[in-house]
């Protein structure tokens, strides 16, 4: 691996087993993404988008091959140190938010740092920060349920990136959103992008999406099929 690679796979596969039926969600992957990119990870329902992201995620594990992010290898790593990697390397962006409905904005921010142990006074200064950066500032007090879904779907991309982790994760991020939030969600994050190099990786089956990423890999039945460079576009 060298030292401008975030993630490799080789040769990984996905088969899950239930009642005597084995389903290949992934099969063969052989993947390379470089620090610093914005990647989408396209294909329709069941190609193993989610299941790819999961296991990049270490949120699951492959049956064969090996896994590396970072330069550590998820597939020789105990529970408990995936659950350390992922606390101190990786951000999570998921389609159903995630947020914790009895916190606030705020809290919802600052909670990676908690766990990580940063003192109170530096959590507040980054939470609010990137609050700001998302443009809710004035929304820090709210829970979940007082803010629209596309506000929660920031609060979850300040989350994710509060802890300035190397590579953030992004699972169907616009989903749920209207053309006009998802535009501006992903504009927010092609910016946090560039301002401070943190690599991105989306999976998704939204064209809008498709056609802002910097490069494009499509899977379809557990495969890559294509991967390409493109022209990314903000508008």
């Amino acid at each position: 691996m060298t030292q401008d690679e975030m993630v490799r796979l080789e040769g990984v596969t996905k088969v899950y087993r239930t009642d005597s039926v084995e389903t290949h969600a992934l099969r063969g992957i052989d993947l390379v993404i470089h620090a610093g990119e914005f990647t989408a990870i396209a294909g329709p329902s069941g190609s193993g988008k989610t299941t790819l992201l999961n296991i990049i995620g270490g949120l699951d594990t492959p049956t064969s091959g090996r896994v590396i992010v970072a330069g550590r290898d998820l597939t020789q790593m105990s529970p408990s140190e995936l659950a350390d990697f992922r606390l101190h390397t990786l951000g999570f962006v998921f389609q159903s938010y995630n947020l914790i409905e009895v916190l606030s904005a705020y809290e919802n921010t600052e909670f990676v740092l908690l766990l990580q142990g940063v003192p109170k006074e530096e959590r507040r200064r980054r939470a609010m920060a990137i609050l700001e950066e998302v443009g809710l500032a004035g929304f820090a007090n709210r829970r979940p349920t007082q803010l629209s879904g596309g506000q929660q779907q920031r609060v979850a991309v300040a989350r994710a990136i509060v802890a300035q982790p190397q590579l953030v994760l992004a699972d169907e991020p616009t989903a749920n959103l209207d053309s006009e939030t998802a535009t501006r969600l992903m504009k927010l994050m092609l910016e946090l992008n560039r301002t401070y190099g943190v690599t991105f990786l989306f999976s998704t089956h939204d064209p809008l999406v498709m056609r802002m990423a910097r490069r494009l890999i499509e899977l379809r039945d557990g495969k890559v099929v294509s991967d390409r460079t493109v022209e990314s576009s903000t508008a």
